[in-house]
């Protein structure tokens, strides 16, 4: 537990009240959800984006007014909108692969936002499971910098080659395509239940298998994230509750923003830059700290620059709203089939 705590902003009674807090406000969508699954208005989603982007806003100024500097967290306000604007950012990229898996299944519209809200739960509990194991590598090992900086650099090249086309090319992972062929399921939508009774017999409904996608695809996300965020701050508490924020508001920008998705066709140029830089930082912190002995005899190499959190926060703004100010400058010179190109095949948003 001293790996979850150590000199974080956050006591454990802070991180327990926190949690209840922030996971009450989840459990509460759930259940309205649950009990009235239905295609929300744009007023709706409006409402409920505001209050959650309100919410963390608050909460970034709360640390800045009552968070002492520790040495796992040296400016916590600042370190908290870094993460939670990467986090927010690369949540936005995920939307066109969840765009996919529901046009893929053929989820009704009233049954999306129940979809979407277990997929959230689940990437909540696996990227808590991450953000633990992180916390954990990070005070026994510093090396793992090295690690999660060329896993970034690795992502970023890997996701500026590809220029958003891994999404129009999405296919279904082996666990899924072994769920769908062996066990028994129907064809047919029973409202928002996972199984059915039909004929005596239980079977696994559509939803099923669109909620095991959206929860393997979340361990996906996971992978980049947690590296991603824990390049900007060290602080657990930090990570924890920036990637919250983030996938509180990924529901509502789902429904709000579905028809602005497709013009940013720069978006995936935009966030390889951020995963490119932020892996350089964490190699350049690496090499500050450094403690391999093959690597200048072990000792911490002085030359080596650590970017500070107000830089790092100034990259991130910078490049969310280049990438986003060229993407709707850009697109609207393009035909239909060019921005299909660039983003992925265009989805029909409005309810028939």
């Amino acid at each position: 537990m001293n790996a979850l705590y150590g000199d974080s902003v956050a006591s454990p009674t802070v991180w327990a009240v926190t949690t209840v807090v922030l996971v009450s406000l989840l459990a509460l969508d759930i259940f309205v959800i649950a009990r009235r699954p239905h295609e929300p208005t744009m007023a709706e989603v409006g409402r409920h984006l505001a209050l959650f982007v309100g919410l963390a806003v608050l909460f970034g100024i709360g640390l800045a007014v009552f968070a002492e500097p520790h040495a796992l967290s040296p400016n916590p306000s600042a370190e908290f909108f870094a993460g939670w604007l990467t986090e927010y950012s690369l949540s936005v990229d995920n939307l066109f692969i969840f765009i996919i898996i529901m046009a893929k299944f053929g989820v009704p519209r009233q049954f999306q936002q129940t979809a979407l809200m277990v997929g959230i739960v689940i990437a909540l509990v696996m990227r808590g499971a991450f953000i633990l194991l992180g916390a954990a590598a990070i005070n026994q090992f510093s090396w793992v910098f090295y690690l999660f900086g060329l896993f970034l650099v690795f992502t970023a090249v890997k996701l500026a080659r590809e220029g958003g086309e891994d999404e129009d090319e999405y296919e279904e992972n082996r666990l899924v395509r072994f769920a769908e062929t062996h066990l028994p399921a129907t064809s047919d939508w029973h409202g928002t239940r996972l199984l059915a009774r039909i004929d005596g017999k239980r079977l696994l409904t559509p939803m099923f298998f669109v909620v095991l996608t959206l929860g393997t695809t979340d361990l996906l996300f996971a992978l980049d994230s947690i590296p991603a965020i824990y390049g900007l701050t060290k602080d657990p508490y930090i990570v924890f509750t920036a990637n919250l924020f983030a996938l509180m508001g990924l529901r509502q920008l789902y429904f709000l923003i579905g028809g602005l998705l497709e013009r940013l066709i720069y978006l995936s140029y935009g966030l390889a830059f951020l995963l490119g830089f932020i892996g350089v930082k964490l190699i350049l912190h690496a090499l500050h700290e450094n403690e391999l002995p093959f690597i200048n005899g072990g000792h911490p190499v002085e030359w080596a620059p650590d970017i500070p959190i107000w830089l790092s926060l100034v990259v991130i703004v910078g490049t969310l709203a280049v990438t986003t100010i060229a993407s709707l400058i850009g697109s609207r010179s393009m035909s239909d089939e060019d921005r299909d190109a660039a983003t992925g095949p265009r989805r029909e948003w409005h309810h028939h």
